[in-house]
């Protein structure tokens, strides 16, 4: 999973276009839609003592998981629970309470090439689009550095110079088996970059 820069002097939504039209070119079809999206929790209290937030939690969905939410913290573990887990939250708002103005997802079109699927999606917080997410799988292999090679010659020939380095989930795992957990931590560190990148204030502009 990986963000692609908005190309110069076009739209996210231009961009998202013109990603597709070069993965259509290669012969990719189009395999429905997915979505991703996640929830920030913060632990109730810990705000307001000595000025520090508590730890973040982050509540995440994926389409193609419909039956399962994921539950991550930052540099933590990542819990897989059953779809319920949502009505578990507001149970607990005693201990974690949701940064409503948080809310990020990502939605856009699924393609499938060969044994490839790839999901570009155009990343969103409220109503205005905030970046683009590629996510790219290599059905056949489960375990992740032995396909890494291919899966980064294979996004060369539609994302150019934009290509990731290995993903830092990969580092920790080794031979391990790769799981839909892995995924969503990767999620979960490109919508934390795309919301910092929106914090930063751009100098010179009046």
């Amino acid at each position: 999973v990986s963000q692609v820069p908005v190309a110069e002097g076009k739209s996210v939504q231009q961009t998202v276009e013109l990603l597709a039209r070069r993965l259509e070119a290669l012969g990719a079809d189009k395999q429905g839609t997915f979505g991703v999206d996640c929830e920030t929790y913060h632990t109730a209290g810990a705000i307001g003592s000595q000025g520090q937030t508590g730890k973040l939690m982050y509540v995440m969905h994926n389409s193609e998981y419909p039956l399962s939410c994921f539950a991550l913290f930052e540099n933590g573990p990542c819990l897989v629970a059953d779809a319920n887990f949502d009505t578990l939250m507001v149970k607990l708002k005693g201990f974690f309470q949701n940064a409503k103005a948080n809310k990020i997802e990502s939605r856009g079109t699924r393609y499938q090439y060969c044994d490839f699927l790839v999901k570009l999606g155009t990343v969103t917080m409220g109503p205005s689009a905030r970046g683009i997410s590629v996510e790219v799988e290599y059905c056949p292999c489960v375990i992740a550095n032995d396909c890494w090679n291919l899966l980064m010659e294979f996004m060369q020939s539609f994302m150019g110079s934009h290509t990731p380095g290995i993903p830092s989930v990969f580092g920790a795992k080794h031979d391990s088996v790769y799981s839909p957990g892995d995924t969503m931590v990767q999620y979960m560190e490109l919508f934390n970059k795309i919301r910092k990148q929106q914090q930063v204030p751009v100098a010179g502009i009046r």
